[in-house]
């Protein structure tokens, strides 16, 4: 841990920093010194056994690309068991499109890389995501926690080599249900000093996280760069946003040259019809 500045007054509270930020999630769960609070989360999350847990490693997030043109993936915290399980966590605050395409994207590469020149089928390990978000992700349903495998619609599992842990926040209930995981949830999802307070009282580990919280909340130089990873953030979803818009103008000039009515080129593009009105007298004129 860096130390605090000591140029700040101690005596000053400073709000607690989000755990819901990749950025101080990575820093809690994902640095070395911390994996007895990242294996005590894992233990809360996954029916694996704590033997898996007796030594861990913390591994480089960014998926392999096996062509030139193949994506990168990037997972906030990536483990090793001492089995070679493989389980990767990732947490999204806001809703992201095309979210379960990702992840079964992310977890086939976890899956393929595995074969290395010469390896045999039998040398797959199991590949484990587990998903946080901050919005309802699984549709209709109440429970915080979900775990999906490859089974029949009966129940009858094929295997076991792929499993998808999805943990919603927006749905931990308010009172405790006295389980390992809603304490950790509750962790995550917090901005209260006294829940914390409390929650730390559950476990050796969870005192810890809450400590190493609280010192990240008091150095300047880790709200510094976090507000600056979130400014780097949100200058990517405005240049995101403006090719998007670019291209829905593209498309709704094809579709006028197309003599299509105005109010149906609307539709198709999302445009407004005064937007598309003002791009056709924009090429009139």
């Amino acid at each position: 841990m860096k130390a605090i500045d000591k140029n700040i007054d101690k005596n000053t509270k400073r709000p607690l920093l989000p755990v819901t930020s990749d950025f101080i999630f990575k820093l809690i769960f994902g640095d070395e010194r911390n994996a007895d609070i990242l294996t005590s989360f894992l233990l809360a999350v996954l029916d694996i056994p704590s033997e898996e847990f007796k030594q861990i490693t913390i591994v480089d997030p960014h998926t392999k690309k096996e062509a030139e043109n193949d994506k990168y993936g990037v997972l906030d915290v990536r483990v090793n068991t001492v089995s070679g399980k493989v389980i990767h966590i990732e947490i999204q605050v806001l809703p992201v499109p095309e979210m379960i395409e990702r992840t079964i994207f992310y977890q086939s590469k976890m899956i393929t890389e595995q074969m290395a020149t010469g390896r045999n089928w039998s040398d797959i390990k199991k590949a484990v995501a587990i998903i946080i978000t901050d919005y309802d992700f699984i549709v209709g349903e109440e429970k915080y926690h979900h775990q999906f495998r490859y089974r029949t619609i009966d129940g009858v599992e094929y295997t076991d080599l792929t499993e998808i842990n999805t943990l919603e926040l927006s749905k931990l209930p308010h009172n405790t249900d006295n389980s390992d995981l809603w304490h950790w949830m509750k962790f995550i999802k917090t901005d209260s000093e006294e829940v914390l307070n409390m929650l730390a009282q559950t476990s050796p580990q969870m005192d810890k996280a809450v400590g190493i919280l609280k010192e990240l909340s008091s150095d300047e130089q880790t709200r510094m760069l976090l507000e600056g990873e979130e400014n780097r953030r949100r200058d990517m979803v405005s240049r995101m946003g403006g090719a998007i818009q670019g291209t829905k103008v593209e498309i709704a000039k094809r579709l006028m040259v197309a003599n299509m009515p105005l109010n149906q080129i609307a539709e198709i593009t999302d445009l407004t019809l005064k937007e598309i009105e003002d791009l056709r007298n924009s090429i009139i004129g």
